[in-house]
């Protein structure tokens, strides 16, 4: 019993780590997101976005103020006659006075109104622009996977050239031994045995390279055997677009469609409400010569018309603005249209290719085996065979290729549209 647990647990690890071992296109892309030292900037954002919606809203805290004055004026005004009991002729040359005011906002005209909706847009339109580049990440991540999937076929192809040399190197062995052949045709085929290797050596170092990139991109380490599983095709009749970059258009064009209302609030009355407290000489009372202290509180209301005559210009620059943000989207999916068409023509060629695959490998497999009995009657040299084996494993590589290429088009063509 001891010994039948032992070798589930065994059983039940191996399968564990077979199924760790085994990537997803998925898994690499939302990986790859999660490790991009990108996908902190939105952390940074939203953290940036508080704090200045913070401050903004501060405008509505009682704003506190003090100021000070030492003066000594030329001239003061005087009485021309004395008045009984006052023992004062007018006001002292020298004046001094410390204030402090505190003055409450009533309305700004929205100010701070829109000062906060323009924070938010402007935090939308940043986090809008991470996102193309968060998507461009996906991209690089499909290439370097597809990448390696292109390097499985072309390993297994090459095995399989070299199994298939390894026969007929028996083979020829055996006609050295009849006679029928010589070790020139023995050396010949040992030398495409180790040009197979060779080709092996360079495959496998290729994908070791590719998948140091993807663990690189990932933030995960994969281990040499790591099996990458062949996504599924998908579907290439959606025709619209559903970018992150059509997004960040938007969320420009929200920016300044919020600057635009904003203007209205420069030349919007304003209202307040003060309380000044003060001590100097003189006070209110500027027919006693001494220091006092005093206050003061009111209502003041503000209307700048300023910014009335840079009004239609600023109009104008926001219109401009708008246009370019309209103008940057026509040209992102005017390109976009001619890489879906241009990857709709690679697809549509594949296809076609493949069809002729199948026929191509079945008709140089009988070319090929024709040849080894050519060979055997003695009517066909071992060079001209090798030939016919190269030529039928360059058939097969060419499918394995072009099923790999189709779906990494495929995907391509996914990725343009989302």
């Amino acid at each position: 019993m001891p010994m039948i647990r032992t070798f589930l647990l065994l059983c039940a690890w191996s399968l564990s780590m077979i199924s760790q071992a085994q990537i997803t296109l998925e898994s690499c892309q939302q990986q790859a997101r999660e490790n991009y030292p990108l996908v902190r900037q939105y952390e940074l954002l939203q953290l940036a976005e508080k704090y200045t919606l913070s401050n903004v809203a501060k405008g509505n805290l009682p704003q506190i103020s003090l100021s000070g004055k030492i003066s000594y004026q030329s001239e003061a005004t005087t009485f021309p006659f004395e008045i009984p009991g006052l023992g004062i002729k007018g006001l002292p040359k020298d004046q001094y006075q410390a204030l402090v005011e505190i003055k409450q906002n009533v309305w700004d005209g929205g100010k701070i109104r829109h000062q906060k909706a323009q924070v938010k847009a402007v935090t939308e339109e940043n986090a809008r622009q991470l996102d193309t580049s968060m998507y461009a990440l996906e991209e690089r991540v499909n290439q370097v996977f597809f990448g390696i999937l292109l390097l499985d076929e072309q390993r297994t192809q090459n095995k399989l050239l070299e199994e298939e040399l390894v026969r007929n190197l028996k083979t020829v062995e055996a006609y050295r031994m009849n006679g029928t052949a010589n070790d020139a045709d023995v050396d010949a085929v040992q030398v495409e045995i180790l040009q197979t290797k060779q080709q092996r050596i360079q495959l496998e170092n290729n994908r070791t390279a590719y998948l140091r990139m993807l663990s690189l991109l990932t933030g995960k380490e994969f281990p040499a055997q790591a099996q990458l599983i062949r996504p599924e095709p998908v579907a290439t009749t959606s025709s619209g677009f559903n970018r992150p970059e059509l997004r960040w258009y938007e969320a420009q064009e929200q920016t300044v469609a919020i600057q635009r209302k904003g203007l209205q609030s420069g030349y919007l009355p304003s209202f307040s409400l003060f309380a000044q407290g003060a001590y100097g000489n003189p006070g209110l009372d500027i027919l006693k010569d001494k220091f006092r202290a005093y206050y003061l509180v009111g209502a003041r209301f503000t209307w700048n018309f300023g910014s009335l005559y840079t009004l239609k210009n600023d109009r104008k620059k926001l219109d401009n603005q708008l246009q370019k943000i309209q103008n940057g989207r026509d040209l992102f999916l005017f390109h976009t249209q001619l890489q879906v068409a241009e990857e709709d023509g690679t697809i549509q060629s594949l296809r076609q290719q493949m069809k002729k695959d199948e026929e191509i490998i079945r008709l140089r497999e009988n070319i090929r085996r024709s040849a080894q009995a050519k060979v055997a009657n003695g009517t066909l040299s071992v060079s001209d065979m090798l030939k016919e084996i190269t030529a039928e494993n360059l058939a097969r590589q060419a499918k394995a290729v072009h099923e790999v290429q189709l779906l990494m088009h495929l995907h391509q063509r996914k990725h343009l549209t989302n």
